[in-house]
C-alpha cells in the first residue's frame, strides 16, 4: 500500500504519472487518500458526504482496464465534490437542513465531465448554506476547520475543499467560485485558486443555476500546473448560456512549454479598498511581497485607481444573488409543500431569499444593466494594463465563530461581512479570471494569498504568471505547517 509520507509529497500530476509508470495504482492512492480522510476528517470535517466503497469500486476499474487511463492525463486520481453540484446517487444538502435526505439524480454537467476524465470521486465537501458567505460553517453540517489552525476558518464558500486539500486528502478538490468562494479559501489555507472566465468552464444549463454567468467551476490546488490541468478537462470547445473565451488547445502544454518567456506584463496594484474599508497591514504586505516579485521578474508595475463603482456593482450582484437564492429555496419549498417563511433555513438565508422574491424585472433588468457598464469599464482598463493586484480579503482569516449567517443580528453579521470580503466578487460580476497566489504567512501562522485578475479569456495569461511566481517563490512548504 502506498505509504501516506510518499503519497503526501505528489501534487495530481505527480501521482497521475506514477500511475502511468506503475509506480502505484490508482486503488492505492484511493487507499491512501482514503486513509488520510478517516484520519484528519474527523478534526477538521472537510468531507460531509463519504463515497469511499464506490470510489475503490472505479479505481481498480481503471487499474483492470489501463486504456481507461487515456480519458485524461488526471485519469485515476482520488478526487472530491464540492457539496453545492450534483452526484447522481450521492446526497446533495447544499449546506442546508432544506435539503435533508435529497438524493440527486444526475450528475451535473461539470461532474459529468470529471467523471469522464475516469477521476474516482470519494465524497463531497463542506460548504456554508448555499455557498452564501466567506466562512465554512453551516448549521446543517458543522464548522469547516481551517487544517494551519483548528480555531480558524478555512473560509467560503469552498471551504470543505481547501481543508481537504491543504490536509493531504487529496492534491486537488473541486471548487466553485460565485463572489470569491475560490479564492478565499485558497487565501485562507496556502493554496492555489484560479477562478475560469465567464464562458470557459462547464456550466449547468440555466441562467439561475450559474447566477447569470458570475458563479463558475474549477478546483483548488497545491500547484498551478494541477489547475491548468484541470481547467483542460472543464473547459468547453463550443459556446453553451455564454460567449466561449478563446483559450489554448492545452492550457497544461502552454505551461509545459514555457510559453511565458519573453512574456512581460504591464501591471496595475490597488492597496486601497474601493468603498473605504480598511484593510489589515498584514492582507497589504502580501499585495506588496507580490507587486516586488512581479517586479523583479521583468513586469512593470504601478498603483492605479479603480476603473469601476465597486458600491453600485455589488449591489447589483446582490439583488441578482437574492432573486436566484429566491428561485432554489422556492422550488424546493414547493416541493415540502412549504411556505418561505417556514423553511429551514439559516437568518441570513433566508432575508437574502425574502428580497429576492420581491424583485421585479425592471430591478433585475438594471442591475444587469449595471454590471454590464461595469465589464465595458474593465475592458477598457485592460487595454493599459494586463493584470490587476489586490488583497484577496480586507482582514486576515477569520477565527471560528466569527461570522454567523444565522446570527439573530443581521446588522451586525452585514457590518463583519463587508469589512471582511475585499473585492473579490467584481469579478463575477465582469466574467474575469481571477486568482488567488499564496504569498505571506501572518503572525499567527496562517497564510494569506494576493488576487490577480486580467481581461475576460486570459486566463492563460494568469496561469502563466502564476507559474513563474511559483518557480521565483514557491509555496508549497507551506503546507508543511499543516502537516
Amino acid at each position: 500500500m502506498l505509504d501516506y509520507f510518499d503519497y503526501k509529497k505528489l501534487d495530481a500530476i505527480a501521482a497521475a504519472e506514477g500511475i502511468r509508470k506503475k509506480d502505484f495504482t490508482s486503488a492505492e492512492l484511493t487507499e491512501a487518500s482514503i486513509s488520510r480522510s478517516i484520519e484528519i476528517n474527523p478534526s477538521i470535517n472537510a468531507i460531509v458526504i463519504e463515497n469511499f466503497e464506490h470510489a475503490l469500486v472505479q479505481a481498480r476499474e481503471l487499474d483492470e482496464h489501463p486504456a481507461l487511463f487515456e480519458k485524461s492525463r488526471v485519469a485515476g486520481l482520488p478526487f472530491l465534490i464540492k457539496d453545492l453540484t450534483e452526484v447522481k446517487g450521492l446526497g446533495t444538502s447544499y449546506g442546508s437542513s432544506l435539503f435533508e435526505n435529497y438524493i440527486s439524480n444526475k450528475h451535473s454537467n461539470i461532474v459529468a465531465k470529471y467523471v469522464e476524465a475516469g477521476l474516482p470521486i470519494i465524497g463531497k465537501t463542506n460548504t456554508p448554506e448555499f455557498g452564501l458567505t466567506l466562512t465554512t460553517e453551516s448549521a446543517a453540517n458543522g464548522p469547516c476547520r481551517n487544517p494551519w489552525n483548528l480555531r480558524y476558518s478555512t473560509g467560503g464558500s469552498s471551504g470543505g475543499a481547501v481543508a481537504a486539500v491543504a490536509a493531504g486528502i487529496v492534491p486537488v478538490a473541486h471548487a466553485s467560485d460565485g463572489g470569491g468562494s475560490i479564492r478565499i479559501p485558497a487565501s485562507c489555507c496556502g493554496l492555489f485558486g484560479l477562478k475560469p472566465s465567464r464562458g470557459l468552464t462547464a456550466i449547468e444549463n440555466t441562467h439561475a443555476e450559474s447566477w447569470e454567468g458570475m458563479s463558475v467551476g474549477h478546483v483548488v490546488s497545491r500547484s498551478v500546473r494541477d489547475s491548468a490541468a484541470f481547467l483542460d478537462v472543464v473547459k468547453l470547445h463550443s459556446p453553451h448560456l455564454y460567449p466561449l473565451p478563446g483559450s489554448p488547445d492545452s492550457f497544461f502544454d502552454t505551461l509545459a512549454e514555457g510559453h511565458s518567456d519573453g512574456e512581460k506584463l504591464r501591471i496595475a496594484v490597488q492597496y486601497e479598498h474601493p468603498t473605504g474599508e480598511t484593510i489589515d497591514e498584514e492582507c497589504l504586505l502580501a499585495v506588496q511581497l507580490a507587486a516586488r516579485l512581479c517586479e523583479s521578474l521583468g513586469h512593470h508595475v504601478e498603483e492605479a485607481a479603480h476603473p469601476v463603482d465597486h458600491a453600485i456593482a455589488g449591489k447589483s450582484m446582490s439583488r441578482l444573488i437574492n432573486t436566484f437564492i429566491y428561485k432554489s429555496v422556492a422550488k424546493r419549498a414547493e416541493t415540502l409543500q412549504l411556505e418561505l417563511k417556514d423553511c429551514p433555513l439559516e437568518t441570513s438565508t433566508l432575508a437574502m431569499a425574502s428580497r429576492g422574491a420581491a424583485v421585479s424585472a425592471v430591478d433585475y433588468l438594471q442591475a444587469r444593466e449595471s454590471l454590464l457598464a461595469a465589464e465595458r469599464q474593465m475592458r477598457d482598463f485592460h487595454q493599459q494594463y494586463d493584470v490587476i493586484i489586490q488583497p484577496v480579503l480586507n482582514k486576515v482569516p477569520a477565527k471560528l465563530g466569527w461570522l454567523d449567517m444565522n446570527s439573530e443580528d443581521l446588522a451586525s453579521y452585514g457590518g463583519r461581512f463587508k469589512s471582511y470580503s475585499g473585492i473579490t466578487a467584481l469579478a463575477n460580476g465582469t466574467g474575469q479570471p481571477s486568482m488567488s497566489v499564496p504569498m505571506a504567512i501572518t503572525a499567527e501562522n496562517l497564510p494569506i494569498g494576493a488576487m490577480f485578475t486580467a481581461a475576460w479569456g486570459n486566463d492563460a495569461v494568469l496561469l502563466r504568471l502564476a507559474a513563474a511566481l511559483e518557480m521565483a517563490a514557491p509555496w508549497t512548504g507551506l503546507a508543511k505547517a499543516a502537516s
